[in-house]
């Protein structure tokens, strides 16, 4: 009786390494999101180092095999750790629950707008000038890629600001920064400013948006889901990452399709006036006495 009583008790009791997760903040998030970050760079240098022979000549889009060992078993394999180091914090029920806190009716304008656009360049898109195994690779990049980030952004960096008292409005806007600030490493080594301020400032709002899904659908599956239609799109579109232009002859809808980037950022903009609302350390079991964040009533 004594033995179980002691193992339940045990169980019960959090690790060191959960309680230090488990108490959020800012600069957790950021070695969060930096570790990422290095997790997926380096699985793409090793990736590289071993399977460059099997790429062909041409750019990220001229084979499948360019793409699958460039991109996507990169960011699945990141994925698979950033899955691993949500069981070892715990959380991986918690981050795949619903919202703690609920959305308004018109945080819908965010799905709205990103799924209007992603429908725009989906019929714009020039298919013939990929393969097929081009276009269905891409789409199951966007997968992953809408799962990876979203799980990190929007996940573990809500997460972990919720949980040191941030409202709503700040949690947004950091996770939101975290989330640009990944893309901004694209442009690690090189000079190209005007493309990297397009590129942050873009994905400030994009992230955003994904924030405000994930509120009015009560859901992180569905910002990662939208996340997922959207990177497909742009990318056969364009035919690379993070640069504008078109591949092959888009259809009459360009000038349209075009308007994306703009109308995200403006109504990113807008939107984020409005966020309101604090989940709170108490819904984590944590003392309220030590939030950091700024306090508001729940919305």
């Amino acid at each position: 009786m004594t033995a179980k009583t002691t193992m339940t008790a045990s169980t019960a009791t959090p690790s060191g390494w959960r309680r230090f997760w488990n108490n959020g903040g800012w600069w957790k998030a950021l070695a969060l999101a930096v570790g990422y970050w290095v997790v997926y760079q380096g699985i793409g240098m090793l990736l590289n180092l071993v399977l460059g022979t099997f790429k062909t000549s041409g750019g990220l889009f001229a084979s499948a095999q360019n793409l699958l060992i460039g991109q996507v078993l990169p960011v699945l394999l990141a994925g698979g750790v950033m899955l691993l180091v949500a069981w070892s914090f715990g959380w991986l029920k918690e981050l795949f629950a619903r919202q703690p806190i609920g959305g308004r009716w018109w945080m819908w304008i965010a799905v709205i707008v990103v799924l209007g656009f992603n429908a725009v360049r989906y019929a714009t898109v020039d298919y013939a000038a990929f393969g097929l195994d081009v276009v269905l690779l891409t789409l199951f990049l966007g997968v992953c890629v809408g799962f990876t980030e979203e799980l990190v952004c929007r996940g573990f960096a809500v997460q972990l600001l919720r949980r040191r008292g941030y409202g709503e409005w700040a949690v947004a806007a950091l996770s939101s920064a975290l989330f640009a600030m990944l893309h901004a490493g694209n442009y690690i080594g090189t000079t190209a400013l005007l493309p990297l301020v397009v590129v942050v400032v873009y994905a400030f709002f994009f992230g955003v948006l994904m924030y405000l899904t994930m509120r009015v659908t009560g859901s992180i599956v569905w910002a990662m889901v939208l996340h997922a239609t959207t990177d497909p799109s742009v990318l056969l579109l364009t035919g690379a990452i993070d640069t504008q232009g078109q591949a092959g002859s888009p259809g009459p809808l360009l000038d349209v399709a075009n308007l994306a980037n703009p109308a995200v950022i403006l109504v990113g903009i807008v939107l984020l006036i409005f966020i309101r609302g604090r989940v709170g350390r108490a819904h984590y079991g944590l003392p309220e006495s030590k939030a950091s964040g700024p306090a508001a009533s729940v919305a």
